[in-house]
Parts: C-alpha cells; sequence; structure tokens
C-alpha cells in the first residue's frame, strides 16, 4: 500500500470513527446542550486529537448507585431525609423564610438540616492551619483528611508528621487525596504513617501513574474530621502556596470553616462515601468510624450539600440558583472562576433587575489561559444590568462564598463554574445564620479594599486581542 492510499485509510478511520463518536455523544449521552455542541466542534473541527481529548476527557460516569450502596445503606439516607422534610419549618429562627431552600436540598440531595453548630471562619491559610494542627494534635480516636491537592513541600511534609505521630499513638489516621490534584505524591510519601497502622487511599488512580481515563472528574473536596467532634471544610488545600508562599501568586485570599455540632456527622459521612469508593470496599461498617451524636451549644443552622458527576441533578448550582432568587438585598459572592450557564447568568439578570446588589469578586491574576477570558466574558455580560464586579489586587482570591441578604451564606470547594456544577467531586457548607453571614458580609467588605472594579467602561474599552480571547474562551466554557 502506497503512502497516499494509508494516508487516505486514516482519514477515513478518523473520519468515521468521530461520526461513531458524534453520534454517542448527541444520542446517548445525556448532556447539557452546550456541552454537546462545544464536544462536537472538537470532534470536528480538531479529528484525531479530538478523539483523544474526549477519551480523557469527555467520557461520563455512571451515575447509578456510583457508591455501590446497599438497599438498606439507601433506605436509612432516604428515611433520615424524609422525617425531617414532615417539619422543615422548625429549624431554627430563619427556618420560616429559608425553608423552601431547606426542603429543596433536603429533597435533591439528601442534605439533612443541623440546628446546633459552632462555625469558625477562617481566611488566613496560616491561621487555618495552625488550628487544623491544634486539633490533630488533641485528636484521641480518629483523623480522616481528604484533600484535592498535598503538595510534597514544607506544608504537605507538616501535615504527614502530624498525622504520622498521631499514628504512632494509636489514633486511627485515614488519608484520602486526588490523584491528579496530588500528583506530586504516591503512596510512599505516607511510607511511615503506613508503617505505623495509617492508612492512605487515591482517588480515581492512574494506570501506572501515566494514564488517567478519569482525568476530567477530580474529586475537589477538602474535609478534614477530627474525632467526629470537629470538621473543616472549604478551599484550602495543603501547599505552600495557600500560606502565601508562592512569589507569583502571591497573598492567598481564601475561606474556610472549622464547624463543631451535629452538622460533622454529615461531613463525615461525606467522607465515608468517598473512602469506601477509593478503597474499594463494598460495605463501610459505622463501627470502624467514629459517629459522636451528643448535643453542642451551638446555635448555627448547617446543611451539607455535596454533588458531583455521579449526582442525576446539579445539587450544588440549584442550591445557588435558589439562594439568588430568594434574595430580597444583597448577593455578595466570591470565586476565582466564574463561568456559569444560562439559568445562573438569567438568574442573576433578574435580580439585578428586580433592585438585588449584586458583587462579585474574581482574582486580576490569571492561573488559566482560557478560563480567565472565559470568567471576564461572563461578567462582562452582567455589567449592563448593574452588577458590580470586584477585581482582587492583593494576590490570589481562591474563596468559594456566597453571602444572600446578611443572613445565610454558602462555603465551600464548588466554583461557579460547569467543572464544578458537573464535572467535580464538591462539597459546601450552607450555614443559616446572620452572625456568621455578617462576618462574611464584613470580609468581602474588607477584601473590597484591595480590589479595583471592573466597570462597563472599562470592559467595552478593552483590546480586540482581548475579545478574541473571550470568544474563544466563551465558545468552550461549557467543558472548561
Amino acid at each position: 500500500m502506497d503512502i497516499g492510499n494509508l494516508v487516505t485509510l486514516i482519514v477515513s478511520i478518523v473520519t468515521v470513527g468521530n461520526i461513531l463518536l458524534a453520534g454517542v455523544v448527541v444520542f446517548i449521552e445525556r448532556r447539557d446542550i452546550g456541552a454537546t455542541w462545544a464536544w462536537l466542534m472538537v470532534l470536528f473541527f480538531i479529528p484525531l486529537l479530538g478523539f483523544l481529548f474526549y477519551i480523557f476527557f469527555g467520557r461520563q460516569l455512571t451515575k447509578k448507585n456510583f457508591y455501590n450502596l446497599s438497599s438498606e445503606e439507601r433506605a436509612y439516607l432516604q428515611a433520615a431525609a424524609d422525617e425531617q422534610l414532615t417539619h422543615i419549618h422548625s429549624f431554627g429562627p430563619l427556618s420560616e423564610k429559608y425553608g423552601d431552600l431547606m426542603q429543596m436540598n433536603l429533597s435533591s440531595a439528601n442534605a439533612t438540616v443541623t440546628t446546633d453548630n459552632e462555625v469558625e471562619v477562617f481566611h488566613d491559610g496560616k491561621a487555618k492551619f495552625e488550628s487544623l494542627f491544634e486539633d490533630i494534635r488533641n485528636a484521641e480516636k480518629e483523623i480522616n483528611v481528604q484533600y484535592y491537592i498535598i503538595q510534597r513541600d514544607g506544608l504537605g511534609k507538616r501535615l504527614r508528621d502530624e498525622l504520622t505521630r498521631k499514628a504512632k499513638e494509636g489514633v486511627k489516621v485515614r488519608v484520602l487525596y486526588d490523584e491528579i490534584g496530588s500528583r506530586r505524591i504516591s503512596r510512599s510519601f505516607f511510607r511511615e504513617l503506613l508503617a505505623y497502622g495509617g492508612e492512605a487511599e487515591v482517588f480515581f488512580p492512574s494506570w501506572f501513574r501515566l494514564v488517567n481515563f478519569r482525568i476530567n472528574n477530580r474529586n475537589h473536596r477538602k474535609l478534614c474530621i477530627i474525632d467526629g467532634k470537629t470538621a473543616y471544610i472549604g478551599g484550602f488545600n495543603v501547599g505552600e502556596e495557600y500560606l502565601g508562599l508562592d512569589p507569583k501568586m502571591g497573598y492567598w485570599r481564601d475561606t474556610h470553616l472549622r464547624i463543631t455540632g451535629e452538622a460533622v456527622r454529615n461531613i463525615q459521612g461525606r467522607f465515608v462515601l468517598d473512602w469506601k469508593k477509593a478503597a474499594h470496599r463494598k460495605s463501610i461498617h459505622p463501627e470502624e468510624f467514629v459517629f459522636r451524636s451528643d448535643l453542642h451549644t451551638g446555635s448555627s443552622t448547617v446543611q451539607i450539600i455535596s454533588s458531583g458527576p455521579n449526582s442525576e441533578t446539579e445539587h450544588l448550582k440549584n442550591m445557588y440558583l435558589k439562594l439568588i432568587t430568594t434574595a430580597k438585598k444583597s448577593i455578595f459572592i466570591q470565586s476565582p472562576y466564574f463561568i456559569p450557564d444560562s439559568s445562573f447568568i438569567d438568574a442573576c439578570k433578574i435580580a439585578l433587575l428586580s433592585g438585588v446588589d449584586i458583587r462579585i469578586m474574581i482574582p486580576n491574576k490569571p492561573d488559566h489561559p482560557f478560563v480567565y477570558p472565559a470568567t471576564l466574558a461572563h461578567a462582562g455580560e452582567l455589567l449592563p444590568y448593574g452588577i458590580r464586579v470586584l477585581q482582587y489586587e492583593k494576590g490570589f482570591l481562591h474563596a468559594k462564598t456566597i453571602v444572600v441578604d446578611q443572613e445565610v451564606a454558602s462555603v465551600g470547594t464548588a466554583n461557579i463554574d460547569t467543572r464544578s456544577f458537573r464535572l467535580n467531586f464538591e462539597a459546601n457548607a450552607l450555614v443559616y445564620d446572620a452572625e456568621v453571614a455578617k462576618r462574611l458580609h464584613a470580609l468581602f467588605l474588607k477584601d473590597s479594599e484591595d480590589c479595583s472594579e471592573l466597570t462597563l467602561e472599562r470592559y467595552r474599552g478593552r483590546s480586540r486581542m482581548d475579545k478574541f480571547k473571550e470568544a474563544v474562551s466563551r465558545l468552550l466554557s461549557p467543558i472548561l
């Protein structure tokens, strides 16, 4: 066979493969229509590479019983949510106003409501990790740690060494990390911890650390649970950049919560399911974990909302949408990425037209070539409607918070983008407490002092090159 015929054969095979794959994308996989068109563009405009991109980045997870729960386990989780639905307006002073939001989260995500929590807010990495290490040192029975990123640097080694010391003392230690986010470490990083009875598991591991067909579905959660009575949830990963020690990124502005109270059980339950999946366990016995049931004296009402590519419903996006449509006065959002779908944009437009004060704070320091222009494009679409867009100048803004009417607030791991809503495993704490909400509201105003404002005039005056970058990024936004 001569070269010409060989090339023709290869082109034919690739073309047929693209057509078949396009058929799968359009007719078999139930995707958002924007993501469908984005993948069709990739397949037809980049034939061979587009096929490879799809294999690694485009395949969807099997949603049915992803965690392999038994019928008894599923019934138990459902029963707890159903029982609360019968008295939804009895959960604290804000339940009358936000009862429908609580009900939606219960009905959709089995996110039970807890009312006896104490919530501490951290906005600086050094303070957050010193508090975490103190709680680890005081642990008596069990420490469960889950992070998207654990770096092989000073902070990562310090966390490992603190955990190893507790394992030596007989405390049960489990570490769960994401393969792609924590690609610079392996099980050998935890060799001494493992030798003293600790455990370390990786979520969606690669084949021989080279090939990962789930590179697009990452476990983005950042959780730590100590003795079943104290939990951390928020945006900080484990690395020196989160302490502001990376000269390129500068000061790292993030938000994390320390929670004591009944909500810790729900955060622990989230960890247990991910641990079960990563450790390939058919079942988890409750006695393997510490589950405290004693009540605390806190007054914060909290729901833990989780979502992922295994979910039939985009729980976290729906929570954000409900918060936006409920707002009467103000919505303050902090997110490093702002690439929402049309439903989110429309909800913001309706709120703005209704007189709600919406402010969004984004970084003024891009860390991804396509994501930042897409963020500007979506924020720019809302400028004519009156949104205030603040660009954080002090360093890098990584916080994922939304505060509504200084009464209710969400803090967690989910960004305002398709990746967090559909592709990654995420978890947020939704706090119904005016005191906590006002604290976060005040932090937003304080951060505003370190921001420049992207006005409509400035946005319209951007260069042609910036407009081109935004146009390309916006087309790719459903799969970024």
